[in-house]
């Protein structure tokens, strides 16, 4: 058994009627929760969180800048230490490499999720034989000397990337980062695998932490839809959705739209690596939803269309114009449709839930004159799990739906 820490912490007493999140381990404590704070806690410093009747709840790291004044990560009372992040970190990589058996060929999934992994603040992608970590909260910020070592023993692992978006920073309260922190890392883009299909990953330029892993089982169950439908594939990003439709639909054709030129031209690239040619893929640098409107204007239609959008609404009080948003895109996807083609539609918005987004389709029904069918409601990939205790975790939603 580990022996309690003896040494005396800080106390951050929670409001009384508020305690009952974080006894069920909701890992984030916002200044809005705290009834006082007492002793002198440093930012990054650990702190014991007790009930208002003076009941032990957990151990967490202090930030007097941020909006969760404290990240929980222990329900018992012992030390946050490096044996701490080396036991979530090895539960982590065995959910992936054990439970979930994910492929080892050039591989691209998430390692590490945050807080349904109980190490809030820290996301993890493996891309081949090279992690690309994304930290978000001061806690793993100052415990990245502790963190790093522990990656590096990870089996096959040749570098480690970590990088923290300046927004997230400036909320933390925490210095930007952008850096090679271990090993060596290609200035070239890596190829990874995944389900079938070759992918340039960027680990120097690209979004997030290179890709998104988290549409991988979402691709390719939209590729059985329709089968051999034409595709256009809004938002497109890298390809992945049209290729998936490609390779495991038999599309006959892929119209890619992204406003990221450089976004398309690794589009060009993938699809011309998995021998796709022009005759059957094309991709525009274009506003989505100006292209939306040429594209109805011009009466052209698909028999398929993909909307996986960006975040929409970052604060709660952009939920009303993110549904709009929400709103106008498929709408707009609508009309070039073909009667009885199916739309793909996402939301990668954590404040947007299914009911709103399902609201949102009936709306779109309504408008149109459509019938709109719910063929499958899905989610995030398994290695993106969802923390019951954090409800947060479960943030995408993809709507498979038939459009008569």
């Amino acid at each position: 058994m580990k022996a309690i820490d003896p040494s005396p912490l800080p106390r951050v007493i929670i409001a009384k009627r508020m305690a009952r999140p974080f006894f069920a381990h909701h890992p984030w404590v916002f200044a809005g929760s705290i009834a006082k704070v007492e002793g002198q806690p440093i930012a990054g410093g650990e702190v014991r969180v007790e009930s208002s009747e003076g009941q032990f709840i957990g151990r967490g790291v202090f930030n007097p800048t941020s909006a969760i004044r404290v990240r929980l990560y222990r329900w018992d009372d012992v030390s946050i230490d490096t044996e701490f992040w080396r036991g979530q970190i090895q539960q982590a990589v065995s959910l992936r490499t054990q439970v979930l058996n994910l492929p080892t060929d050039r591989p691209a999934y998430r390692l590490i999720y945050s807080e349904s992994d109980g190490l809030s603040g820290l996301t993890v992608d493996r891309y081949d034989r090279w992690l690309v970590a994304q930290v978000t909260s001061l806690a793993v910020h100052d415990r990245l000397s502790l963190i790093v070592p522990i990656l590096r023993e990870l089996e096959g692992i040749e570098g480690i990337v970590v990088r923290t978006e300046r927004s997230i920073a400036a909320k933390e309260g925490l210095t930007p980062l952008d850096e090679v922190a271990w090993g060596t890392v290609p200035t070239n883009p890596v190829v990874v695998v995944e389900n079938e299909i070759e992918y340039e990953v960027s680990l120097s330029a690209g979004q997030k932490t290179g890709f998104y892993c988290d549409q991988r089982d979402n691709r390719r169950a939209a590729a059985i839809y329709s089968p051999e439908a034409s595709v256009l594939d809004l938002f497109c990003f890298t390809g992945s959705f049209g290729l998936n439709a490609l390779k495991h639909g038999r599309s006959n054709s892929v119209y890619g739209i992204d406003s990221s030129a450089s976004a398309i031209n690794a589009a060009r690239r993938n699809a011309e690596r998995n021998g796709f040619n022009v005759s059957q893929v094309e991709y525009e640098v274009a506003d989505v939803f100006q292209a939306l409107e040429r594209l109805r204007s011009d009466n052209r239609r698909f028999g398929k269309v993909i909307c996986d959008p960006p975040k929409f609404a970052q604060r709660s009080a952009a939920i009303p114009e993110a549904l709009k948003g929400y709103l106008r895109l498929n709408r707009a996807a609508v009309e070039v449709l073909e009667p009885g083609g199916v739309l793909l539609t996402c939301s990668c918005s954590g404040l947007i839930d299914r009911p709103m987004m399902a609201e949102m389709l009936s709306q779109v029904a309504e408008l149109s004159g459509r019938s709109i069918q719910i063929l499958e409601i899905r989610s995030q990939a398994a290695d993106h799990p969802i923390s019951v205790s954090c409800p947060e975790t479960g943030y995408l939603k993809c709507f498979i739906c038939r459009v008569g």
